[in-house]
């Protein structure tokens, strides 16, 4: 671990034993074994709860691929002198956008743009939208460091 080897481990060993002396040596162990197991507990615990407020550990969504939109099969009436032919085309499918261009998951502290790709990680039901950069500031949320929101003066 510090590149220590067995003649100083036993140099310090013997340097314990003569300062705290036997009695003392293994209670001071159990309290150094205690102190290392609370340590490792609490930086797994800080750990876990980055990991959960950031997803890093989450997989990355798959996005279906939208099949390519094929037009209805058009309804031809047999043309006949005077008659008009009636077709029936598809409308365009328009993707429809929320009106707030900022976006936030309520436990976070970051906001984003609407098109930043965390924004796809945020559940809809824990999102809060921003019309305004000073209106998010102002609920105490911070920019997105991928994104970098700002508004055009």
């Amino acid at each position: 671990m510090f590149d220590i080897g067995f003649q100083e481990m036993l140099v310090i060993g013997v340097l314990a034993l003569l300062v705290f002396g036997p009695g003392k040596l293994p209670e001071l162990g159990r309290m150094i074994g205690r102190a290392l197991r609370e340590f490792r507990k609490a930086s797994d615990e800080f750990r876990a709860t980055v990991e959960t407020n950031l997803h890093i550990n989450d997989p990355d969504p798959i996005i279906a691929p939208h099949p390519a939109s094929e037009p209805t099969p058009t309804t031809a009436v047999p043309v006949e002198t005077g008659a008009v032919d009636t077709s029936v085309e598809a409308a365009p499918t328009v993707a429809v956008e929320p009106g707030e261009p900022y976006c936030a998951q309520r436990t976070s502290r970051l906001f984003h743009k609407s098109d930043c790709a965390w924004v796809a990680r945020i559940p809809e039901a824990e999102r809060a939208y921003f019309k305004h950069v000073a209106e998010a500031r102002e609920q105490g949320f911070a920019t997105c460091p991928v994104c970098e929101p700002w508004e055009p003066a």
